[in-house]
């Protein structure tokens, strides 16, 4: 079982793993309260972005929310390039999205090679009489 790392050291704290998640989704959520265009919106998706991360990063989501700052800033990189400055944020998010999207995937597909790494079990000999077939 991996380790946790906590903040103070002990166990049941609160752990670097919901800080990250608190952090990006809060951010997340205040991009897109700011969108909506009142600050009423903005403190409201803040909030839910602050409690769906620290959530999350309950669970242990620690490469899904690096793979999300990660395509975030591909995304926006991208946009930036591409079309200019007004398109970041639009990339950012985009990328954001699909980042997530693709660390979901890639680690299902780590936990799945695994499993198929480690050794199965012997099948068993045919007795007498039994038809190996």
């Amino acid at each position: 079982m991996p380790r946790e790392t906590t903040m103070h050291g002990q166990h049941g704290r609160i752990t670097l793993d919901m800080l990250l998640g608190a952090a990006v989704f809060g951010i997340v959520g205040a991009a897109i309260g700011y969108y909506l265009g009142t600050a009423a919106s903005m403190t409201i998706a803040t909030a839910v972005g602050l409690t769906f991360g620290f959530l999350i990063g309950l669970l242990g989501g620690r490469r899904f929310f690096i793979s999300i700052v990660c395509g975030a800033l591909l995304g926006g990189g991208l946009a930036g390039l591409v079309s200019g400055v007004a398109a970041v944020p639009l990339g950012a998010a985009s990328g954001g999205a699909v980042g997530g999207f693709l660390g979901v995937q890639m680690g299902m597909l780590v936990e799945l090679w695994k499993q198929s790494k480690q050794a199965l079990p012997a099948e068993s000999a045919p007795s007498d009489g039994e038809n190996p077939q």
